[in-house]
């Protein structure tokens, strides 16, 4: 029986090219948005109904700590993306089924392991981020919920990537709508009439994310296709965890090391005090307008990659490389231009506080105009991850943004403490990387040694 994510999948080998990437475009940005929404309630509930320390306290180093572990796992896992599109694209179906029984059962034992290190280690690690004794004890409280909750988030994450990987990216939106929606009314519940503050923030993210991955498990067991899921079939294949972790681990260190260099600079913002940390901490949920777009297209174009390449039709990644690029840059653009003309809007939004939303806006003037300066590392390392070719993105993203952003922090930052000195080290990393991805690219490299690999 074909199911609907099949034929999607076949209209991304055969279909017209700029169609079918806003086809998986779309849902994939709207799911993004609700997850930014999720996550921006959060911030907005604690910082208008609790105050600015609050604020600080889900964000800044709390954030930065928890997207340091989930990254981490959340780039390994794109290793299963990545070789079940290959797998569904070349319709090998039953190498599709034990890749998605391993995938599962990956992201059930990451959960433990960084259950486990979360709980256990979230005061230390705010100790050496120099986090303010004013919030300290409000990040431990947030960050211990979150942690015990993380299980069913990396099985949303895993599920909504199978399922984004077979060409379906209307179920996982749904889901995240759904889940946004009870983050909602229980953020409201906990917090505004409960009174429960940071501590019902972190219960209402958590209750959330196991209701998202009920739901995701539910629509892999009921499909009819290839990836349907069997849970007393959820074990490890030695081989497929193998190729996994060929594909991810470059993935997940790269998420590291960009993690590292977001610490560095958070210990940095924590040393100008809790209105930096408050600002730093909005211009984050303003800022990711920006991010889930261009990661809708990252997983756009690594989807569309990865079929394709399991079809054979090379000419056919490069077609769609060009026009995605294209989007991006006009997308960015535009962004840039709402962004900046609407900041002091979107400040508001979380406090009140002058001198917090007045340091928001210096953050913004350097950073928000040079988005498209960015797009070629999102659209070219998806690309490149989606063929196979993992390796070279993790070498000149470590190299180009996260080696270069500790240098301009550690060397540059002290000798001008300015909030615009530290917010620079974006745009020039995402410049200097972009022109390393080009190069790459253009060489022709990755797509040869992928052939050669398959």
């Amino acid at each position: 029986m074909k199911t609907e994510s099949h034929k999607i999948s076949n209209q991304i080998t055969e279909g017209v090219i700029w169609k079918q990437l806003l086809f998986f475009f779309f849902p994939i940005l709207f799911g993004t948005f609700f997850q930014q929404l999720y996550n921006t309630t959060d911030a907005v509930i604690v910082g208008k109904f609790v105050g600015k320390e609050a604020l600080a306290a889900v964000g800044g180093s709390t954030a930065t700590l928890i997207n340091l572990l989930i990254g981490f796992f959340t780039g390994l896992s794109s290793g299963a993306t990545v070789i079940i599109s290959q797998y569904y694209g070349a319709g090998k179906e039953e190498d599709v089924k034990n890749t998605v029984h391993t995938a599962m059962a990956l992201s059930i034992a990451g959960g433990a392991v960084i259950m486990v290190l979360g709980f256990l280690f979230s005061g230390a690690a705010l100790r050496a981020m120099n986090t303010p004794d004013e919030i300290f004890s409000l990040s431990v409280v947030y960050m211990r919920i979150y942690f015990i909750g993380v299980i069913p988030s990396l099985i949303y994450n895993m599920g909504s990537g199978i399922l984004r990987a077979v060409g379906d990216s209307k179920r996982p939106l749904y889901f995240l709508i759904l889940s946004c929606i009870a983050n909602i009314i229980l953020d409201v519940l906990f917090v505004t009439i409960l009174k429960m503050g940071v501590a019902g923030v972190a219960v209402a993210t958590t209750l959330s994310q196991v209701i998202s991955a009920l739901m995701v498990i539910a629509a892999l067991m009921r499909t009819e296709d290839s990836y349907r899921l069997f849970l007393k079939e959820i074990r490890f294949s030695p081989v497929l965890l193998h190729n996994i972790i060929r594909i991810g681990l470059p993935a997940g260190i790269q998420s590291t090391m960009y993690s590292v260099s977001n610490l560095i600079i958070q210990s940095s913002v924590n040393s100008f005090g809790t209105d930096t940390i408050a600002a730093w901490t909005a211009y984050g949920k303003v800022d990711g307008i920006f991010w889930m777009i261009m990661g809708a297209y990252g997983v756009s174009i690594t989807t569309f990659a990865g079929q394709n390449f399991g079809a054979g039709k090379y000419d056919r990644i490069r077609k769609s490389v060009r026009i995605c690029l294209g989007m991006a840059a006009f997308t960015s653009l535009l962004l840039s231009v709402t962004v900046i003309t609407g900041g002091r809007i979107f400040f508001h939004m979380f406090t009140d506080d002058p001198d917090v939303v007045a340091i928001g806006l210096r953050m913004m003037r350097v950073i928000s105009p040079s988005y498209v300066t960015y797009i070629c590392i999102e659209i070219l390392g998806g690309t490149t991850r989606g063929c196979g070719d993992a390796v070279p993105p993790m070498l000149l993203t470590g190299i180009g943004i996260c080696v270069l952003r500790v240098v301009w922090v550690l060397a540059v930052v002290p000798l001008r403490p300015e909030v615009e000195t530290l917010a620079f080290s974006y745009p020039l990393t995402w410049a200097a990387t972009s022109v390393l991805f080009i190069i790459y690219y253009l060489r022709g490299n990755w797509l040869k040694r992928c052939r050669g690999l398959g």
